[in-house]
């Protein structure tokens, strides 16, 4: 683990296949990285849409980016339960201050009565399409849809509601450590 991160503001940014930016999101302060993934969290945070468009999540969220896995995953702190929100995508590259990837559209929800739910595969085909997806790329993709249903059925991480609480749990200590000046917020890597 390299702690250097832990309590840095980073920030997320969501391209399409053809490198055209799909979506920002602000800052969200890291709170575990390893050789394998980043965990970010964040509350309320300002999204960007690549058309311009600009919100505000709803609720805090824990994010995993994976470093070598074609999928990355939010976990959305509703009322008294969790769900998950698992897009697939390329592998999560950390460019400085900024997590980047390619978004492939294929999404799932697990909510929190552990059902599945499968997103946007009428918008997969018409990027695949559009975009020229070759076939390989395609295998992946799909694999990589497959292999996040069986992790959500199985309920390991990253879909592990106790884990994600944890994560939830230190962000908050790290920040409330950083409001009262006794460790910096540190903005850039």
């Amino acid at each position: 683990m390299n702690f250097d991160y832990i309590g840095n503001w980073i920030h997320v940014q969501s391209y399409k296949h053809d490198r055209s930016l799909h979506r920002t999101w602000d800052t969200a302060m890291v709170v575990d990285y390893t050789d394998d993934y980043i965990v970010i969290v964040s509350d309320c945070t300002k999204v960007i849409e690549g058309d311009g468009r600009r919100w505000y999540t709803r609720e805090p969220a824990v994010s995993v980016f994976f470093f070598h896995e074609w999928y990355n995953l939010i976990a959305m702190f509703k009322e008294d339960a969790i769900m998950y929100y698992c897009n697939i995508a390329s592998p999560s590259l950390l460019d400085k201050d900024c997590i980047k990837y390619i978004d492939y559209d294929l999404d799932l929800k697990l909510m929190p009565d552990k059902n599945i739910i499968q997103l946007d595969t009428k918008e997969y085909e018409y990027h695949r399409k559009k975009y020229v997806y070759s076939n390989d790329l395609d295998i992946v993709v799909k694999h990589a849809n497959e292999k996040c249903k069986k992790l959500m059925k199985k309920g390991i991480f990253p879909f592990d509601d106790n884990k994600m609480r944890e994560y939830y749990e230190k962000y908050s200590h790290l920040k409330e450590l950083q409001e009262k000046n006794i460790i910096s917020a540190k903005k850039e890597y």
